[in-house]
């Protein structure tokens, strides 16, 4: 057998571009769109593979009458079934510093923490300026394990790699933290819950 899936496929310049105007709206409306779309073709659920577009699911939500699989609720069952209760969180800076992630988190009784903005900053900009050309460095790597050591020190037990794109420069053996990678921990639940 072989999963049956839709797709759709969206250009991520323009919701790029959207983001750095803060026209969270626009977004919202080729999100929408989309998901409006895979309902109408048939879709029982709704999978965005993209951390900072869960900022858009509540917008979503009111237009469709399917769940959508949130990467939040995926990636919390993965770290509670571990036994963690303080987290770091690596991500876009509106992942890292706005609530649409962290507020599901933090209401399961997980303490959350983030870099601090001289190093939001430098994850925010590899993953746009690197990870998202395909650029896979050294450099960074070594800067991410750093900020992951941060984190460790300040009590962190775990680190979610909170942007699709960061999995192809951490690895867990690269961390000294368990690792949660949201790409990963959504598909399999995606999987999982397309075969019950």
């Amino acid at each position: 057998h072989s999963a049956k899936i839709l797709m759709y496929s969206v250009d991520f310049a323009e919701l790029e571009e959207n983001m750095d105007k803060g026209n969270w709206q626009g977004n919202a409306a080729i999100l929408t769109d989309a998901a409006m779309r895979l309902e109408k073709a048939g879709a029982d659920f709704i999978v965005i593979a993209t951390n900072t577009m869960h900022k858009l699911v509540p917008d979503i939500e009111k237009e469709i009458r399917i769940p959508i699989l949130h990467i939040a609720d995926a990636t919390l069952d993965a770290i509670k079934r571990d036994g963690i209760k303080k987290v770091g969180l690596l991500g876009t800076r509106f992942t890292m510093t706005q609530d649409f992630i962290k507020d599901r988190l933090i209401a399961s009784g997980l303490e959350v923490i983030v870099p601090n903005a001289e190093d939001m900053e430098i994850v925010d900009n590899v993953i746009f300026k690197e990870l998202c050309l395909g650029k896979i460095l050294d450099g960074s790597r070594n800067e991410y394990k750093r900020i992951i050591d941060d984190m460790k020190e300040k009590g962190a037990e775990g680190v979610i790699l909170g942007c699709t794109e960061i999995g192809m420069l951490i690895k867990a053996g690269d961390s000294s933290l368990p690792t949660y990678d949201t790409t990963i921990i959504h598909a399999k639940e995606a999987a999982g819950r397309a075969v019950e």
